[in-house]
C-alpha cells in the first residue's frame, strides 16, 4: 500500500542560495534603477522598486529558514510548508499591493521590484546547478571517451 501524497515526508534537494551574492546584486539594481529614475525625473520609482528588491530578498530568506525549520522535525508534512508559504507570500503581496495603491503610479515600482527580483531568484539558482550538470556530464563523456579508446586499441 503506498502513502497519500498529503502524508508523504517532505523532502527538499540541496538548492545553490547565495543571499550574500543575490544581496549585492540586489543594492546594484537598486542604485542602478534610482539613478535611472532620477534621470527620468521619478526617483520615487527607483527607491520603490528597491523596497520591492528588498522584500523578494526578505521572502527568500525567509522561504530558506522556514524549510530549515520544517526540515529539521522528526516528520516534516507538506502540509506545514504549504501553510507557511502562503501566510508568507500573502503577507508581502498585500504589502506590495498596499504601497503600490497608496503612492500610485510611482508605488508600482514595488511590484515591478518584486517581478524582477523573482527572476533574479531563479536565474542565479539555476546557473549553478546548470554548471554543476554540465561539468559532470562533461567528465561522464570524458571517462567514457577513454575508456572507449582503451577497449579498441
Amino acid at each position: 500500500m503506498t502513502t497519500p501524497a498529503q502524508d508523504a515526508p517532505l523532502v527538499f534537494p540541496s538548492v545553490a542560495f547565495r543571499p550574500l551574492n543575490l544581496s549585492v546584486i540586489c543594492i546594484v539594481l537598486a542604485a542602478a534603477a534610482t539613478g535611472l529614475a532620477w534621470y527620468c525625473g521619478n526617483p520615487l520609482f527607483g527607491v520603490f522598486f528597491g523596497g520591492g528588491l528588498a522584500l523578494g530578498l526578505a521572502n527568500a530568506l525567509l522561504v530558506r529558514r522556514s524549510v530549515q525549520n520544517i526540515t529539521t522535525k522528526a516528520n516534516p508534512q507538506k502540509s506545514q510548508m504549504a501553510l507557511n508559504s502562503a501566510s508568507r507570500l500573502l503577507v508581502i503581496s498585500v504589502v506590495g499591493l498596499g504601497i503600490a495603491y497608496l503612492f500610485r503610479p510611482l508605488g508600482l515600482g514595488v511590484l515591478a521590484g518584486l517581478a524582477v527580483f523573482e527572476v533574479l531568484l531563479v536565474v542565479t539558482t539555476t546557473l549553478p546547478v546548470v554548471r554543476t550538470l554540465r561539468r559532470s556530464a562533461a567528465a561522464g563523456v570524458s571517462e567514457a571517451d577513454e575508456a572507449s579508446e582503451g577497449t579498441t586499441k
